[in-house]
């Protein structure tokens, strides 16, 4: 079973909603969890109704993908480090992490299940090894556990923010501030429950992200973002409240113009303490080609 205890800004909502929030599942999946007695609060059984109190204790299971849903695939992928512990995967643009409705296929998953010999079991058979998510369109530097103990020591980890994940994005517009943090709460949004939006206080959870001008391309400008929390979205969120959404990104209405086959955001570094030596590791990825390749563009039209 897994264990949440509920704090903060999450006191007071329906349980449905607060578990569809911390799973990243619809309300109407976690109530049928919850009639067939999958959820329970403080030990009993409860109606999907109920408002979590501070200090409540969820307990949930989710049910197993079939493993025929996970054929191993030799799909290729970038693994840039590896060993007994742990592997770490720079993910291309348009590959979906996991399987989920729609994509049971082709998916990061797939991949690992060819490649590695072993992965955690900690997210069951749908997420094996899988610690943290990058959205299908963003590219870019994930770290995959191998073993329960590792997995658990890195989860912990991104949890406390000692674990670090810095991004890079292309976004419309030009950012004066050199420099600043963006501070919100984000919950789904009300128009589009496939989408996350920017909420007011009491509402959601909240999301912080720190970011910082690189450079600025004319009508656009590159920027370095660092999550300090890891809402679903949040960087594609944030950087449309504060009116520069990410360049190719028209689900949260960046601009398509320059570029129109997904965002341009790429986590770029990634920094934890390996779970068995401790020992602080740091890696980097380069901007893929078709990233990369704009930015020369714009610097060859701006920075004459």
């Amino acid at each position: 079973m897994n264990r949440i205890v509920v704090t903060g800004a999450d006191v007071g909502k329906r349980l449905d909603l607060f578990l569809s929030e911390e799973i990243d599942e619809s309300r109407s999946y976690v109530k049928n969890l919850t009639e067939q007695g999958l959820v329970t609060v403080n030990s009993k059984a409860v109606k999907a109704g109920y408002n979590v109190k501070n200090g409540d204790i969820v307990e949930y299971e989710l049910p197993e993908i079939k493993q025929l849903d996970l054929t191993p695939a030799d799909i290729p992928i970038d693994v840039i480090y590896e060993d007994d512990d742990v592997a770490v995967i720079n993910k291309a643009q348009g590959m979906v992490v996991h399987p989920a409705p729609g994509s049971y296929d082709n998916t990061l998953v797939n991949a690992l299940l060819f490649r590695l010999k072993s992965l955690s079991s900690i997210n069951g058979v749908a997420r094996p090894g899988i610690v943290h998510r990058l959205d299908k369109d963003t590219s870019g530097l994930l770290v995959v556990a191998k073993n329960d103990e590792a997995h658990v020591s890195l989860q912990s980890q991104i949890a406390s923010k000692e674990a670090k994940r810095y991004y890079i994005a292309l976004v419309d517009g030009v950012i004066n501030k050199d420099e600043g943090v963006i501070d919100t709460n984000i919950d789904r949004s009300q128009k589009d429950r496939k989408m996350m939006a920017v909420c007011r206080e009491g509402k959601g959870r909240r999301a912080i992200t720190y970011y910082k001008v690189l450079e600025r391309l004319g009508g656009y400008t590159l920027v370095e973002y660092e999550l300090k929390t890891g809402r679903t979205h949040q960087i594609r969120v944030h950087s449309k409240h504060i009116g520069h959404p990410i360049v190719g990104d028209s689900v949260y209405g960046g601009s398509t113009s320059l570029y129109n086959q997904g965002q341009l955001l790429h986590a770029f570094r990634l920094q934890f303490a390996h779970p068995s030596t401790k020992e602080l590791m740091t890696f980097e990825a380069p901007l893929p080609n078709y990233f990369a390749d704009i930015l020369e563009k714009l610097r060859n039209k701006y920075n004459k």
